[in-house]
């Protein structure tokens, strides 16, 4: 008899994948998916570490299914992902509903261990850092999550140790999977429908394989007929080396937005950071990349009110936006996060740093709004993915992975269209097809 699994995940695009893998893991001992909580026989929840009170979050999940579960058999409940990695045994102590803990590299043993839980009862906890027995596991799975726009995992961890970030001690070192899992995984999904494939690590370019870098694969990649557009997230500016920005001279289908946190416009804050690299270098880097193709565009990540953080530093990084005009970012106020340099440094204001953060955001705000009117009554190319709920509009997205909608069709689905813009607002275009350039990806 099939068992339900309902799984619900928190942060970045890595989770997102994992989640899909694991569930391509766990059909294969008898578990369909879900959408529905209360008809669950297993509740998995894939937490992130990176944001303020991620570990809370999972107790108040809990804590709702409980509620559901009151007067109904209870589901068998795993924490997987980087707060499990992070919490492990104190999680079992904690909140005894939970039955399974499940770090990110032990996702290859997710099988034996929900089986093994089902005939002894014994809760566990498996958490060690084993990324080459995980990939090697999940290369002879196939990746059954192909959309038009599909994620691949290339590389998982990080060694660059900044103050603030948890990484290296939920993901383990700096690890890069062999090509030819990642070209043989890439062909799966791109003969299964994918026509846009999204590279994934915690420091994607710093991908490297037998000396096979992040370059290499993206012109293997390229070579993939049914592929048409191949992207990569996050990257860290220290690896954005010659070699990468050169491939933007030669790569066909490497989209021109480049997703590159700076975090800080000041190079006080980025050395209190352990960032490693500076303002300098980091201009260096957007300079070249617009003198290869001036139509290359930016987004960031940006931490605000990092302790020791003063107006100047602050105005540093007002400047920098002001600069570079990133077309799409995200900002955040500091949080420690335990087990790192930054816990034990002193939190600036909190007032201060919301402020700061309202100004910033407004700033990046005005930058999008501005971007995205200034393609009205512009032609962009749209990778279309799906029709909206209402069936009334097609959804795609921009070169610069910018929303799209406009009155597309199902058979649209899977094309490289033209849309001329009519309207925007921050986040989205809004337009109509021109039909005489529909063309098919093949």
């Amino acid at each position: 008899m099939l068992q339900k699994i309902f799984i619900k995940t928190f942060g970045c695009q890595m989770n997102e994948y994992d989640s899909n893998r694991i569930f391509d893991s766990v059909k294969k001992i008898g578990f369909e998916k879900t959408n529905i909580y209360e008809n669950a026989d297993c509740y998995l929840l894939n937490t992130c570490h990176i944001r303020d009170k991620a570990k809370e979050k999972v107790y108040h999940e809990i804590g709702r299914v409980k509620k559901i579960f009151r007067f109904k058999k209870k589901p068998l409940v795993i924490i997987t992902g980087c707060v499990a990695q992070a919490e492990n045994q104190e999680m079992l102590k904690r909140e005894p509903y939970i039955d399974l803990i499940i770090g990110p590299q032990s996702y290859h043993k997710i099988n034996h261990t929900i089986l093994n839980f089902i005939k002894e009862k014994k809760k566990i906890e498996e958490t060690e850092f084993d990324v080459v027995s995980k990939f090697e596991y999940l290369s002879k799975i196939k990746n059954n999550f192909s959309k038009v726009s599909s994620f691949l995992t290339i590389q998982e961890g990080c060694d660059k140790f900044c103050h603030f970030c948890v990484v290296p001690y939920t993901r383990g070192p700096e690890y890069s999977r062999p090509i030819n899992q990642i070209l043989d995984e890439a062909k799966y999904l791109a003969d299964n429908g994918t026509k846009e494939i999204i590279l994934l690590g915690q420091n994607v370019n710093a991908y490297n394989y037998n000396n096979n870098k992040l370059s290499n694969l993206i012109l293997e990649i390229e070579k993939l007929s049914k592929v048409k557009r191949i992207r990569y997230t996050t990257s860290h500016p220290n690896d954005m080396s010659v070699d990468l920005i050169e491939v933007y001279k030669s790569s066909k289908k490497l989209m021109p937005l480049i997703h590159l946190p700076v975090q800080s416009g000041s190079n006080k804050i980025l050395k209190s950071m352990n960032r490693n690299h500076n303002i300098k270098e980091y201009l260096k880097i957007f300079e070249k990349l617009k003198q290869i193709n001036p139509h290359i565009e930016f987004s960031s990540d940006f931490i605000i009110g990092y302790p020791g953080e003063n107006n100047q530093d602050f105005k540093d990084t007002i400047d920098l936006i002001k600069k570079i005009n990133f077309i799409n970012s995200y900002s955040f106020i500091f949080s420690p996060r335990p087990g790192t340099v930054a816990e034990n440094l002193k939190i600036i204001d909190k007032e201060i740093s919301i402020k700061r953060l309202e100004i910033i955001q407004k700033l990046l705000s005005e930058n999008q709004i501005k971007t995205n009117k200034s393609l009205r009554n512009h032609t962009v190319d749209v990778l279309v993915e799906n029709l909206t709920e209402d069936k009334t509009k097609a959804f795609g997205r921009s070169e610069h992975m910018t929303p799209v909608f406009f009155n597309g069709k199902q058979d649209d689905i899977g094309k490289i269209v033209k849309v001329k813009i009519n309207d925007s607002n921050r986040n989205s275009l809004f337009g109509e097809l021109i039909n005489i350039s529909k063309k098919k990806v093949a």
